[in-house]
């Protein structure tokens, strides 16, 4: 049976009434953005020599570049990641420099597309299956490892993303709240100030409660997605298996509009391409069919950190609206440059099968890509960073 023959299943009552849906939503989103909104307030007060090693760290591209995939892998999510980043970047009092910031959000690219990858191990016990599978899941890494191969280089030798997105920031004016003050800011701040008076008490010192800040306001970017997801999920998954299989039959231009669209709506690329894995084991997608869908959740996923810059206030604003800007760039050029292109647009593709056959051969492989690429090797030059 083929995807079209494939019936759609109806929508199912999730039992929620769609108001509380909207509300719980709604809610969610503030707390997310009073979250970056704090993260940027910690650091305000923290002083710059708390931050030195980090920033000296990170001013070396490739460790910078490790830094995001660890984070991401550690956390599970580019959108948790790459909203850190515009949090630190907009920060009021010692920013992170956005050269800094570029291979970190590059690094979150790479660091995301360990989950799919996870999901793929689910169809391990058999052959065929699991080839399909993890060939489908690891497109997703080549295609990110080529692009940072490509673009990386470019950014460092022209500054061609970051400028771009310095003079695209700069002519949206005060969308990222250096020129405008709008309610939701003013919100925002009315909402931070009792939980800021409550970690001084607490605290006893001012140290200690700008580290409590910067703890809690990553806790509230985390818990805030997850729960954002959780709750857009069971509304939106019969819709996403619909679109996603629609989009497989259709040009591949199409493909890549119905991963920007999938993942927009659960906020998450994760989601969208682990949704690819099990139909590619299935044998109900092929991996040229799945290709453009994954290359749309990489744009997709790039609208988090462009909603966390609109929390951003002070000063430095527009840096955080900048680096968003950085990571949005990034993805559609990475599009333009390898998948328009058949023999460049076979590299990935060509790497994730062989890479798969290989796995099949011998199941250790997989997960020493999967251990080692991920968290093995980011740690251990974070490690050497230091040490060195």
């Amino acid at each position: 049976m083929t995807i079209s023959d494939a019936p759609v299943a109806p929508a199912r009552p999730s039992g929620v009434n769609p108001l509380v849906r909207l509300c719980a939503v709604l809610a969610l989103l503030f707390v997310f953005l009073l979250g970056v909104n704090g993260l940027g307030d910690g650091f305000k007060s923290l002083g710059g020599g708390t931050l030195d090693a980090f920033f000296a760290a990170t001013a070396n591209p490739f460790i910078g570049l490790m830094v995001g995939i660890l984070a991401t892998t550690l956390v599970q999510s580019s959108s948790v990641s790459t909203s850190l980043i515009v949090g630190l970047v907009a920060a009021p009092v010692h920013p992170l420099p956005i050269m800094n910031a570029v291979p970190m959000i590059m690094g979150a690219n790479i660091g995301t597309t360990v989950t799919n990858t996870i999901v793929s191990m689910a169809h391990i016990g058999r052959d065929e299956e699991f080839e399909r599978a993890f060939a489908v899941a690891t497109c997703h890494d080549f295609f990110n490892f080529l692009a940072v191969g490509i673009l990386l280089p470019l950014e460092l030798l022209t500054g061609m993303l970051s400028k771009s997105a310095a003079a695209l920031a700069a002519s949206l004016g005060g969308i990222g709240g250096v020129e405008y003050d709008s309610p939701l800011k003013g919100a925002l701040k009315a909402a931070l100030k009792p939980v800021k008076a409550t970690l001084e008490s607490v605290a006893g010192s001012d140290r200690l409660a700008e580290i409590l800040l910067i703890i809690l306001s990553g806790i509230l970017i985390y818990v805030a997605l997850t729960l954002l997801v959780a709750v857009m999920r069971p509304a939106v998954h019969s819709r996403v298996e619909a679109i996603v299989s629609r989009g497989l039959e259709k040009t591949p231009l199409v493909g890549i509009i119905v991963g920007i669209a999938v993942t927009v709506m659960v906020q998450s690329s994760s989601i969208t391409t682990s949704l690819l894995v099990p139909l590619a084991g299935a044998g109900l997608l092929t991996l040229a069919q799945a290709f453009p869908i994954t290359v749309g959740a990489n744009i997709g996923t790039t609208v988090t950190a462009l909603l966390a810059a609109l929390a951003a206030t002070g000063p430095n604003a527009v840096l955080g609206l900048t680096i968003a800007l950085v990571h949005f760039l990034f993805n559609v050029a990475a599009t333009l440059i390898i998948f328009p292109w058949p023999k460049i647009r076979q590299i990935p593709l060509a790497g994730a099968q062989r890479l798969a056959a290989l796995a099949v051969q011998s199941r250790r492989w997989a997960l020493l890509y999967v251990l080692l690429l991920f968290y093995g090797v980011p740690a251990l030059f974070a490690v050497l960073n230091q040490i060195l």
